[in-house]
Order: structure tokens, then sequence, then C-alpha cells
């Protein structure tokens, strides 16, 4: 695929709002995990909230879109200049010309969880100030974050649990090389929700303790919220000075619906077709950032595929530890500490982990350290088997 540019991005997570907060935790190695106190959640598990969230105010023009993952969005969209950045660009290129691809899983579902302890006692209709459009509906962040910023063109939402906002920057970029759009935002959105809580610990798959990807005692994830965006333009690799998307890779094994495959089959694919997009073999990756949700089971077929595909030779992490399991934003979230890596010539580190499972042999890294980077590889994996890889670089 041709290059494309991040030319400007944003990333708040529960280690801060905006990329200077999240250069400095993972320099210091900082998690920002804490014990759940979500709602009215009560369960024996760790959490990565975003503080702030509950007080933000959309504007008055965009009220019908509020819920707790519009407001995340409008948060982050304010971090670094992002919003001043991108409508700059819309001038630039024309509303038409820009494009919306954002990722989420539960989108604002938190509002109907709520509406629903409001229902009528007889009938059992939800209150009438309930928008299913504005919140519940997994387009309802695009559809926000498209009239917030002023854009016109092309707008979707991708929702395939973990692997969605990995997915939007595979969209986004197939858009551009047909020519229907010259620029896009692309991110996620994924705010925490009843949901999903008690739905990973229904499964056995939350940890009582903070996440710890690759350790041999790990035992499941911690579930956090976060809000991701960057703008893609074209521009010219060769001149440098930035951090490009070279390649995107997706498979979708199918295996089960809620289990990774074994010996990490779509895994695997979804890194080699991200390679071959790039026009890049494994030697040229220098990290790896992987999909490491601390589950006994992801972490161990992420691992064959990896030592299937690298060896024991390209450094790697999860950074999952210092942000939490942030679902449908974990792509766009792991894509941007990337770059972030790339732009800082530091590997990330692996906060939580403590004790490496010897029954995984990679060069997994648990403290930060300075490496020149050149070529980064991103994994995200969901459920379904549907994975896709990301392939980030700098001057060529």
């Amino acid at each position: 695929m041709h290059p494309l540019l991040l030319s400007a991005t944003t990333l708040t997570t529960c280690l801060g709002r905006g990329l200077a907060a999240h250069r400095q935790a993972l320099a210091d190695g900082r998690s920002g995990l804490r014990p759940c106190d979500f709602e009215t959640v009560r369960l024996p598990t760790w959490i990565g909230a975003v503080d702030g969230v509950d007080t933000a105010l959309l504007p008055a023009a965009l009220a019908e879109y509020d819920c707790r993952n519009n407001r995340l969005a409008q948060l982050a969209l304010e971090a670094d200049g992002f919003a001043q950045q991108v409508r700059a660009a819309v001038q630039r290129h024309g509303s038409a010309r820009v494009g919306v691809f954002l990722g989420t899983s539960t989108a604002g579902i938190l509002e109907t969880e709520i509406a629903y302890r409001q229902r009528d006692a007889a009938t059992g209709a939800l209150p009438a100030a309930m928008s299913y459009a504005g919140a519940h509906c997994p387009f309802s962040v695009a559809d926000f974050v498209r009239q917030y910023l002023g854009i016109d063109g092309v707008a979707l939402t991708i929702s395939t649990a973990c692997s969605s906002s990995a997915k939007v920057f595979a969209a986004a970029a197939r858009q551009m090389a047909l020519g229907v759009i010259d620029a896009a935002v692309v991110g996620g959105v994924d705010s925490l929700c009843l949901t999903t809580l008690y739905g990973f610990a229904s499964l056995q798959l939350t940890s009582a303790q903070p996440a710890r990807p690759y350790d041999a005692a790990r035992d499941g994830i911690s579930i956090g919220e976060a809000a991701a965006f960057a703008l893609l333009e074209r521009a010219d690799a060769q001149a440098g000075g930035g951090v490009y998307l070279l390649g995107t890779g997706e498979s979708s094994d199918a295996h089960h619906m809620s289990a990774p495959h074994p010996e990490g089959l779509g895994a695997r694919l979804a890194m080699e077709a991200a390679l071959q997009s790039a026009g890049l073999s494994a030697q040229d990756i220098d990290y790896v950032n992987l999909h490491g949700t601390a589950t006994p089971a992801n972490d161990a077929a992420e691992g064959l595929a990896m030592a299937a595909l690298f060896g024991d030779r390209v450094p790697c992490s999860s950074t999952k530890g210092a942000t939490g399991h942030t679902l449908g934003a974990a792509g766009a979230v792991e894509a941007l500490l990337c770059a972030l890596a790339l732009q800082d010539g530091c590997i990330p580190g692996s906060p939580g982990t403590q004790q490496l499972d010897p029954a995984i042999a990679l060069d997994y890294r648990l403290a930060a350290s300075r490496a020149p980077l050149r070529r980064v590889l991103s994994n995200s994996f969901g459920f379904g088997g549907s994975n896709c890889a990301l392939v980030l670089g700098v001057q060529l």
C-alpha cells in the first residue's frame, strides 16, 4: 500500500489526557489501573478509568449525542490540538473529501443500562429521553465526531470487538486508495459500562489483580476505557519527518466465539498480510506491540504465532498492563503508543508483568528501553477470530 502520514494524533486513557502524559508514563513504566469503583459495579477486578468524563459537557447543538462514550471522545478530540488540526485539514481538502472511521464495541450502552433502571414499572417502556441513535447505536460515535469536526465525507463505525479500531486504519486506507477521500480521521472510542465488566467476569476472563500480560501467573484482563484518534493524509514517505502507516493485514479465522485459535493461526495470517502490504519481511520489524490481554489462552496463542513468524529475534511487549484492555479502542490506542515509540526511540515495557511465562519463547521486554526504531508492528485480535495487524514506520 502507499504510505499514509499520521499528520495529527491524540490519545486519552487512564494514563492521562494527551500524548505528553502517555510519553511520560511509557518512559516511567507507570500503570493507570486501579481497583474497580465504577458506577454500581461490585466485582473484584481492576479497571482503567479516565478521570473527568462524567463532568464533560457536549455542545448544546449536539446534546442528543450525550453519553459517556461521546463525552470521552470529545475529551480526546480537544487534547493535543487535534480538533483544530482536523478542521484545518477539512479546509484544505473540503469537508466531503475527509472521512471518519472509528471502532467501538459497546459505544454508549451505559445510557441504555441507566434507562433500563428507569423504565416504566407498568409497561416496561424506557424513558422518552433515551436516544438509541444518539447514544447506544455504534454509529453514534462516528456521527458525533463528524459533526463535531465539520466532516461530510464517508463515515462508519467498525465493531469487531477488540480489533475494531485497528481495522479502521485498513478501511480508511482502502477508501483513500480508491480516491473516495483525501484524508481520514481514524481511531477508536470505548467507555466503561456494566455490560462489559459483568460480561467479561461471567466469562471468567477478568482478574482480581492488575493485568499481567505474558506472566507465568497471568489470570485475566483489566478492562479500561479510552479514546484515540489519528488524521491520515497522503504524503511523501521519502521526505521523512513523521510516522506513517505502511501496511495493514486482516484475517478472520472464525475459530471460536470467544477463544483464540490455539496455535494463533488467525494472528499469524494477519501479521503476514500486514508485512506483505508494507512490502516488508519479519526481519524488517524492530518492535511488536502484542495484543497481550493477560489471559492464559490469548497470550499462549499469540506467543506461538509470534515465535513461528519472528522467533525470539524481535523485542515485544504488551502495554495493556498500563492502560487496561480498552476493547474496541485498543487497536487505535496501541497503534498510537507505537507511534510514540517510533518518535522517541523507546521500546515500551510491560507494567504489571513480574515473572515471564517460560513456555513462551519471545524477546519480551518488562521495562522500557531506548532503541532506534524504524518499523514496528501492532497486533489486535478480536472475538470470533477477527484479527488485524498494522505496520507503522518513520523515514524509509
